[in-house]
Order: structure tokens, then sequence, then C-alpha cells
């Protein structure tokens, strides 16, 4: 398993956010999301302007095995997306916290970051899963 960065928060349903300042928030799903998955063959991303809200589907990664939502961390104004994805979906799984990035939003509410996972309780809900 790879080591979990100690900037992002989580969600249980395995999606990240990094807050990066300026009110700006990066999304994306775990390296443990990913190893779920498999192989990542498509992602369907959200338009820039869309709107998120926190715990709502906002796009779709699909591996050879499944397709999956994926759930906004939390909610805000879609501002970028990783047009590189499209072409090489396989980048989820290489680097999941790097390059493998979904989209960035304008946040709406920085206090629903409190409510989410930091890196060690990501990790133990990853164990409890586990047994």
């Amino acid at each position: 398993m790879s080591e979990i960065p100690g900037d992002l928060k989580f969600q249980k349903s395995h999606e990240w956010v990094r807050i990066e300042g300026g009110g700006k928030a990066t999304v994306g799903i775990s390296d443990h999301a990913q190893g779920l998955l498999g192989d990542l063959v498509y992602v369907e991303l959200p338009n820039v302007g869309d709107t998120v809200e926190a715990g709502n589907a906002c796009a779709v990664v699909e591996s050879v095995k499944a397709a999956s939502d994926v759930y906004a961390p939390i909610s805000g104004k879609v501002i970028e997306v990783n047009e590189s994805l499209a072409d090489k979906p396989e980048t989820i799984n290489e680097d999941a916290y790097g390059d493998g990035w979904l989209f960035v939003i304008e946040v709406a509410d920085a206090d629903q970051v409190n409510e989410l996972l930091g890196p060690d309780d990501y990790a133990e809900l990853l164990e409890n899963d586990e047994h």
C-alpha cells in the first residue's frame, strides 16, 4: 500500500481533497480505490463551471472490472479538470495522489473539510475494512 500524504483529507468512499490555498481544492480518488478498481480505462469528469455538492456523485471512473461514481468531498465550483486523463486514465493507477488528480474546485464552504477523515483516520478505516 502506498504512503498516504499528510496534507489530504478523505471521505469514507475513498475520495481525497487537498486544500491548495486561495480558496481552491484539488480532488481525486485514493490509491486504495484505484487498486480495488484495477486498470482504469475511462474517466468522466465534471465540466468546468459545474457546481458540485459534498456527498453527491460528480464524476465516474471506469475500469475493466467496474464503473464507480466519484463523490465530491466538499462543495464548490469546478474551475479546472485534468484533461490528460481523457487520453491516459491509467495515470490515476500510477499516481493517484499526484498526476492522477481529477478536478479543482473553488471551495464553497471551507468548514466542510473538518468533517472529512485525516490521513491516520483513513488508514485506520482501510485496516478495518480488511478484517
